[in-house]
């Protein structure tokens, strides 16, 4: 059966982004950033691969779909790029946004129900690009997460899950850490 797994960055106090959406406070070095597209190449928009010198056709090595919250979405629509993540199959969930590319699926009903039958598909695992409402709602379907941890106090924006409380076990697997003082874990549910 596919995995959900939900990468994602955040501040030390839980921020994956500002309270306008900033993610520049984040600090990346040609270190760091080398290393995660090399890792994790389908999590570099398809819109800026050319940008970084990768490859537009550079295979994906860890999932073949991606599910965002309008939200995360919404951002690469207004700088022009309405299928972000070409490389994939691309799920956004939303009961307001209209159709924006025939590339990408809106949802509009029930995103754990569809996650379930999502899973019993065909094909590689699943990646919850975010945001913090949608991970909250899906916290029950992670099956891994990849923390990528960065040594900065946000104080205040969008948390990496929003929702009730649920205290939910993680069992660390690795981590790595960088040049820029972020860390990368990887957990997989309890």
């Amino acid at each position: 059966m596919r995995k959900l797994v939900y990468y994602i960055g955040a501040s030390i106090d839980g921020y994956i982004a500002g309270p306008g959406g900033e993610v520049d406070f984040y600090p990346v070095t040609q270190e760091y950033a080398a290393s995660l597209s090399a890792e994790f190449p389908e999590a570099i928009p398809t819109h800026l691969r050319a940008q970084i010198g990768m490859d537009v056709d550079t295979p994906n090595r860890n999932w073949d779909t991606v599910l965002m919250g309008r939200g995360t979405y919404e951002p690469g629509l207004a700088e022009g790029a309405p299928s972000p993540f070409a490389h994939l199959k691309q799920y956004v969930f939303s009961t307001t946004l209209e159709q924006q590319h025939p590339d990408v699926e809106i949802v509009a009903g029930d995103p754990v129900a569809f996650v379930r039958e999502l899973k019993q598909r065909d094909g590689g695992d699943i990646w919850l690009c975010g945001g913090g409402k949608l991970a909250g709602q899906l916290l029950d379907e992670i099956d891994e997460l990849i923390l990528k941890s960065y040594p900065v106090i946000a104080g205040d924006g969008i948390p990496a899950f929003t929702g009730v409380f649920k205290p939910s076990r993680f069992t660390p697997l690795r981590r790595k850490q960088f040049d820029n003082g972020a860390q990368v874990t990887w957990f997989e549910r309890a």
